[in-house]
């Protein structure tokens, strides 16, 4: 029988808690969790402490998952895998189902790249590791495709749009609210989308240790759930939430909107169909020679945690 870390729950753990308040570390990416909290009012009365960290794409957060400078952060499928694959000792404890078409290949209007199979030859900016980075090569592959047959330049969102923009490169993998700037301010298209390449998944991790904590275990269970309140909110006030969102990010009012609204976002309580699709990725990966071996997912995910619907 699962033991669950319901809402309930947690908060009859706090109640036997006598010990100094507790200060959970979380890491967060741009426009990510955080806005969405300080929107829906989900971050007043909390029992715990949290200090933010901001990453601009989920490596430099895996990393620091890795070294154990956070206790929780949002990351995608595949930069858990790598963070993994780097000795991480961090499990996933809910996952993100969304609409994956924001994350994408952009290219220049005047791009002659209109799909997966002009892409050959040309060079990609992304980050290495990321879910932009996945995307390319499983859009490559679908056009029987394969790395060798274009040029990776590994870059930071602001620079991989810079060099697009400049025509350094040819094509952006990238995410949102990335890609919804891009498209709406910058003109960029999207060549070729998500759908059908990408699960969509995207993970709340937390390291061993702080599994391992009770105090900060019932302080990562009582975050999940108001995370998760605070997704149904925004998915409910879109226009209300892409005013702040927008004013946390620096975006436009209508691209901050955009680049979430068009996720159908919702957090879910770990799956075997979620662990499935992980498994899939890191067996693409290891085939992509992008890890160095196999990875066996099952024992990097906590099933202990239950999003409440």
């Amino acid at each position: 029988m699962k033991k669950w870390i319901t809402a309930g729950l947690a908060l009859a753990m706090w109640s036997a808690f006598s010990q100094a308040e507790v200060t959970l570390h979380i890491g967060d990416q741009k426009g990510g969790m955080r806005s969405q909290l300080e929107a829906a009012n989900k971050l007043e009365n909390l029992p715990y402490k949290i200090e933010w960290s901001e990453f601009p794409a989920a490596a430099p957060l895996a990393e620091a998952l890795n070294a154990g400078a956070i206790d929780v952060g949002i990351i995608g499928d595949a930069p858990l895998l790598f963070a993994v694959a780097a000795g991480a000792q961090a499990k996933a404890i809910a996952v993100s189902k969304s609409d994956p078409y924001g994350t994408a290949l952009l290219v220049r209007p005047d791009s002659p790249v209109k799909s997966a199979a002009d892409l050959k030859g040309k060079s990609i900016a992304t980050n290495r590791g990321s879910i932009g980075h996945f995307v390319a090569l499983k859009a490559l592959e679908s056009a029987g495709l394969s790395a060798k047959d274009v040029t990776f330049r590994f870059l930071p969102p602001s620079e991989a749009k810079l060099a697009l923009i400049q025509g350094s490169v040819d094509v952006w993998a990238t995410w949102e609210p990335y890609t919804a700037y891009a498209e709406s301010v910058d003109k960029l298209r999207v060549a070729v989308s998500g759908r059908g390449l990408w699960s969509g998944n995207t993970f709340l991790a937390a390291t061993d240790s702080a599994l391992a904590d009770s105090e900060k275990k019932a302080a990562i269970a009582d975050y999940l759930q108001r995370l998760n309140a605070a997704q149904v909110w925004a998915n409910q006030h879109p226009d209300v939430y892409g005013k702040t969102l927008a004013k946390i990010i620096g975006f436009p009012q209508d691209v901050a909107r955009l680049s979430f609204e068009r996720r159908h976002s919702a957090w879910q309580t770990i799956d075997d169909t979620t662990v499935t699709q992980q498994q899939q990725t890191a067996d693409f990966y290891h085939t992509s020679s992008l890890l160095p071996k196999t990875i066996q997912v099952t024992p990097t995910f906590s099933h202990a945690f239950q999003v409440s619907k």
